[in-house]
């Protein structure tokens, strides 16, 4: 079959096209969904308005839902679930203005998993702009809220203030939190290094997740030969946002001192090996059981490379004997009758 010649920048032409079509429908999805917040708003407003004047009970919720879903019968999320809904988001936010961007432009059940979760105004709109800024999906912000990544983020102790320039150490500083967790890991209290290890890699999707945007995978167990002599590094990942590599070590017990010059070595060597003219300095993570502040902080206090020490938590069932870890339903089983539960449980 003989190949249809294309026109001279045809090619071209369609790629353009495709992407402006696409930037417009992307543009329409976000205008929509910020008039369909906005609608939501008004509703709950007018509703707890009239009540808090009338006196009305919950029961005129169900009478709103049914006549509204007469007048219009092709139209979801005005159920009398919903209704409730848009009323806690009118409560939660009083003042119209606070709805642009970004509650406005996240989507509606993400506004209702933060004032569900969430009492405090600072840290729902801390989540709201974290979700439109790394685009979460719903099961991410949730769990980004029930493991308190706005209290663990950039609480790792580190020298960054002092061995990196002010932009980069802010953001590197932000980019470390304390503690990690690693719910998705079932370790025992004996677990060794390579245990921890071996189980982050077989969970690297929930690890990059847990460590945040912009870092990206390069292996683990890295070979480095210094002096004729073999080492060996953990992990080892990029951070595209800060344009460095970032090494990171395992230590399944309570940080000690000499930690930070193993790490200071390794953070050495990678420079002078690995690191491209174009990179920024490597940065250095101590992951630990547990850690003292203030024993991190002497550790790091006049070492030249940026590094940081936090510590790690794991799922409850690390703390169970060994005989009942076996009748216990592993991650997946969980996940897939919670999904088969829930299956059509939420009404647009």
């Amino acid at each position: 079959m003989t190949k249809k010649l294309l026109p001279h920048g045809y090619a071209d032409l369609l790629d353009k096209l495709k992407h402006r079509i696409r930037a417009a429908q992307t543009k329409a999805a976000v205008a929509a969904n910020s008039e369909m917040v906005l609608l939501y708003w008004h509703i709950g407003s007018d509703i707890i308005k009239k009540q808090d004047a009338e006196g009305w009970g919950s029961k005129v919720i169900d009478m709103l839902s049914a006549d509204l879903r007469r007048e219009f019968p092709s139209m979801k999320g005005v159920s009398p679930r919903n209704l409730n809904y848009m009323s806690a988001f009118a409560r939660a936010w009083p003042e119209k203005p606070i709805l642009q961007a970004p509650l406005a432009k996240i989507p509606w059940y993400h506004n209702i998993a933060i004032i569900e979760k969430l009492k405090d105004t600072e840290e729902r709109l801390w989540y709201a702009r974290h979700t439109l800024e790394h685009g979460w999906s719903r099961n991410v912000l949730v769990h980004q809220i029930e493991s308190d990544l706005f209290a663990r983020e950039g609480a790792a102790t580190t020298n960054f203030h002092r061995t990196l320039p002010p932009p980069q150490s802010d953001l590197a500083q932000q980019t470390l939190k304390d503690p990690y967790c690693f719910d998705f890991l079932t370790l025992d209290k004996e677990a060794h290094e390579r245990d921890l290890e071996q189980g982050l890699v077989g969970h690297i999707r929930d690890f990059l997740v847990e460590l945040g945007v912009g870092f990206a995978f390069v292996g683990r167990q890295v070979h480095l030969v210094v002096d004729d002599r073999d080492f060996f590094i953990d992990l080892l990942f990029y951070h595209i946002k800060l344009r460095c590599f970032v090494v990171i070590e395992l230590k399944a017990e309570e940080f000690k001192p000499e930690f930070a010059g193993k790490l200071n070595f390794y953070l050495s060597a990678v420079d002078d090996q690995l690191r491209h003219k174009d990179d920024k300095p490597t940065i250095g993570i101590i992951l630990c059981k547990t850690k003292s502040k203030v024993i991190a902080e002497y550790a790091l206090r006049d070492m030249k490379k940026p590094m940081g020490v936090s510590a790690f938590e794991t799922k409850l069932t690390e703390f169970l004997p060994k005989a009942l870890k076996g009748a216990l339903p592993e991650v997946e089983e969980l996940e897939s009758e919670l999904a088969a539960l829930s299956g059509d449980s939420e009404e647009e």
